[in-house]
């Protein structure tokens, strides 16, 4: 008898963020439809994450899938050194001016991670280049922005960056927002006048536990950032294109704005992988020159793959319609009233919102942690309903596509309260 996908993948590959030993064997997918993973034995797993929180439209959009395959007997790889090509070009025609701030120019890359390893580059440099010695680089506590060297040096010291702590550069971290002290301890470091920039994830912390804070909140931090010429990163990876209700994070600030932005996952819709850097045109000025000591030399051999900006140029027309902004809406008011009853019960400790995403804290009996003892229970209860989530320890959240029905919506919630009856 063959062997089944499951087993053959037991053989030969090492998954992500998964302890092997405890986690032998991945349910073998050979399908995506809508809001549904489809398995080799016929299951539908109603996918409440957006699979690692990048699909927006459904997996296998058809539309998506028409321009992809259209791309791929046009031009499938150029050089992006000295070369260009349709797809990036219109995309970045179309990104930009839909961007918060005064971003001009876009660089592309292939991931989170990278976007951010760029933006880090991006900020330092441009100090150099201007002949100022500013080096300091200022994050959140409880930050996360990849896995990259880079990525992991502005991201919390924690389980991710454990084992890698000595490889790492330094980082000065402010407490997070809705602290107290987080507009103090800023200052203070700000008044040393060393710093290049600061990154933060705005509104919304997500591998941290999805911590949520206000606008207002941001817009203080970027002030007072301003006032003091730091650059302003945001890492708009997860929160771009309408996961916190409008099309950017920092779409919701009134005056303050950031310098450099960082996007991926939904870029594309879920569809290729594709990172996005973008910057104003001061930044840009600063790398110009008459010889090559002011260049950025950063890239990677598939800077703006045409089939992916393809996919990113698609996603953005379905994100654009009417129906999308009214999915995300939709959603919104769903999950606002769902939240309403949830954190009355008492295994919830805390039930927060950010636009069409909700994550609900639970009272396990342990501490809130990444490692809580609890998180494998809740995973496994949930794929025994056949509802893919991946909770954060013990903090269990809902970030769908957003062509997922009431109805679907409705079932994930019911399964939720059922979940609470029983940990």
């Amino acid at each position: 008898m063959a062997k089944t996908l499951k087993e053959r993948d037991a053989e030969v590959i090492w998954h992500p963020y998964t302890q092997m030993k405890v986690w032998p064997e991945a349910i073998g997918i050979t399908k995506g439809e809508g809001v549904y993973l489809i398995d080799e034995e016929g299951n539908q797993y109603l996918d409440a994450i957006a699979s690692w929180w990048v699909n927006l439209h459904g997996h296998s959009h058809p539309y998506i899938a028409q321009r992809v395959s259209e791309q791929l007997i046009q031009l499938e790889h150029c050089i992006f050194a000295g070369f260009t090509h349709e797809p990036a070009v219109q995309l970045a025609e179309r990104l930009l001016p839909l961007l918060p701030g005064q971003m001009k120019k876009v660089f592309y890359s292939d991931n989170g991670s990278t976007a951010v390893e760029v933006a880090l580059k991006m900020a330092y440099q441009y100090w150099q280049n201007k002949g100022i010695d500013r080096k300091r680089i200022i994050a959140l506590e409880g930050a996360y922005h990849g896995d990259t060297v880079g990525a992991m040096s502005v991201s919390a010291r924690s389980l991710f960056t454990k084992k890698f702590d000595p490889l790492l550069f330094d980082v000065s971290f402010i407490p997070f927002p809705t602290e107290e002290n987080c507009i103090a301890s800023l200052k203070q470091i700000l008044e040393k006048n060393d710093t290049a920039a600061i990154i933060l994830e705005p509104l919304i912390q997500g591998s941290a536990g999805m911590r949520m804070y206000g606008a207002e909140a941001l817009e203080e931090i970027i002030t007072v950032c301003k006032q003091h010429d730091c650059l302003v990163i945001a890492d708009e990876v997860m929160t771009g294109f309408g996961r916190t209700g409008t099309l950017f994070a920092c779409d919701q600030l009134t005056k303050a704005e950031p310098d450099i932005i960082c996007l991926s996952k939904g870029l594309t819709g879920g569809t290729l992988p594709l990172g996005v850097t973008t910057c104003t045109q001061d930044i840009y000025d600063a790398f110009l020159g008459d010889d090559g000591m002011t260049t950025l030399y950063h890239g990677h051999s598939f800077t703006a793959n045409p089939i992916a900006c393809t996919a990113a140029l698609a996603s953005l027309d379905l994100s654009l319609k009417d129906e999308c902004i009214e999915n995300i809406r939709r959603i919104s008011d769903l999950h606002r009233t769902f939240l309403q009853t949830a954190k009355q019960h008492e295994k919830v400790l805390d039930a927060r919102q950010c636009g069409t995403i909700i994550a609900l804290e639970l009272n396990t009996g342990n501490a809130t942690s990444y490692l809580n003892q609890q998180r494998n229970f809740i995973y496994r209860f949930f794929l025994e309903r056949k509802i893919l989530m991946r909770p954060l320890g013990n903090i269990i959240y809902i970030l769908p596509p957003y062509c997922i029905t009431n109805e679907e919506l409705s079932f994930i919630y019911e399964q939720i309260q059922a979940l609470l009856e029983v940990i």
